[in-house]
């Protein structure tokens, strides 16, 4: 179970203040995923960070009784001075996995060869979102965040992903932001709406789209 108890997150500008989750309380249970649906630029993927615990509320608070990703391929976390396989071991360490099973499946899965010991600095778009993903899939949550995660690398290694992800999502719960209500209905039986800083809940996903539909009029 994921619980938001009265938060709220703004982000302050010289002209106004942005509200994004104006003391908003709600649970995403466990046994469910959920489509995370909003307009562009009501705030879906900073809720999702905060969901995560990658950026924090400015007041209330969040709770997981569950174990969470971060959202998923998301590399912001990464040490660009680091190689990726310190990168790697960084990462299992805080989670308390073994570093170098989890290395063995980066490397396996991620196909960038030598530059695993390269510092991230150096690593293009494509060999990055490898990384992250490879790293999404090696360590086994109980919710996973997925905020528009696109194509990475060619079509064998695609299809791969796909593979790996379908297993990953056969026994756990998802978070999911997407514009492609396809993916949506595909992932998600629930789903949340974000606007003007309040998070509506759907036990119906189809419900949760109509509204997202009628916003985007």
């Amino acid at each position: 179970m994921i619980q938001l108890s009265n938060v709220y997150k703004y982000y302050k500008t010289e002209a106004h203040r942005k509200v994004i989750l104006d003391h908003v309380s709600t649970v995403f249970e466990q046994g469910w995923s959920y489509g995370l649906l909003g307009v562009n630029g009501a705030g879906k993927s900073t809720t999702m960070r905060l969901i995560a615990g990658t950026e924090l509320p400015n007041s209330g608070k969040v709770r997981r009784s569950t174990r969470v990703s971060w959202p998923l391929g998301f590399s912001g976390g990464f040490d660009p001075l680091m190689s990726g396989r310190e990168n790697v071991h960084f990462v299992a360490r805080i989670y308390g996995e073994d570093p170098r099973k989890v290395s063995r499946f980066v490397e396996d899965f991620a196909e960038i060869g030598d530059y695993i010991n390269e510092p991230v600095k150096t690593y293009s778009s494509g060999m990055m979102a490898r990384l992250a993903f490879g790293l999404s899939m090696a360590i086994e949550f109980e919710c996973y965040l997925i905020d528009e995660v696109t194509a990475v690398g060619d079509a064998r290694f695609q299809a791969r992903c796909e593979e790996v992800f379908r297993r990953r999502r056969e026994n756990t719960d998802l978070i999911v932001i997407s514009h492609s209500m396809a993916t949506i209905k595909s992932f998600c039986s629930r789903g949340a709406v974000l606007v003007d800083g309040r998070l509506m809940m759907f036990q119906d996903v189809d419900q949760a789209i109509e509204m997202y539909n009628r916003l985007n009029r």
